[in-house]
């Protein structure tokens, strides 16, 4: 990207990509990464037993609902102590990367939903994947 001209970026969104945030730190020094929630919970999903992920997907996403990054962050801690007991490894590896889950926080309340997942940049390439590859053959 830097290559191509892109001089700066302001935010950037990732699944959690081993690297990403290193290479991004060195390409683009003043930018804010952010780790998309909805890989996060899915992370979390396929750690924790069938019968607590309702419940803890519940008290996950609330963190994201909070009002400011003051609400959230409380909720995150309060999220810590409720499953650090039951999950503790799972509740270590979230505390790694606690600064890259709330940024979306720093930015206008109007845009902290379509910036903290990337399951809107995702929808947006798959539709443009299946708008522009051709149609080789029709069923009928």
């Amino acid at each position: 990207m830097k290559a191509r001209g892109l001089n700066q970026v302001e935010l950037f969104l990732s699944d959690g990509v081993v690297g990403m945030k290193a290479a991004l730190a060195r390409t683009y020094p003043k930018a804010h990464f952010q780790r998309c929630m909805v890989h996060v919970m899915r992370n979390i999903c396929a750690k924790v037993r069938v019968d607590d992920r309702e419940a803890i997907m519940d008290e996950f996403k609330r963190i994201h609902q909070q009002a400011n990054k003051e609400g959230a962050t409380a909720a995150l801690h309060e999220f810590y102590g409720k499953w650090n007991k039951a999950y503790s490894r799972v509740i270590q590896e979230l505390k790694a990367i606690e600064s890259d889950l709330l940024v979306f926080y720093n930015y206008l309340k109007q845009i902290r939903a379509s910036i903290y997942s990337t399951n809107m940049i995702e929808s947006f390439n798959n539709i443009i994947k299946r708008k522009a590859k051709p149609k080789a053959e029709f069923p009928t």
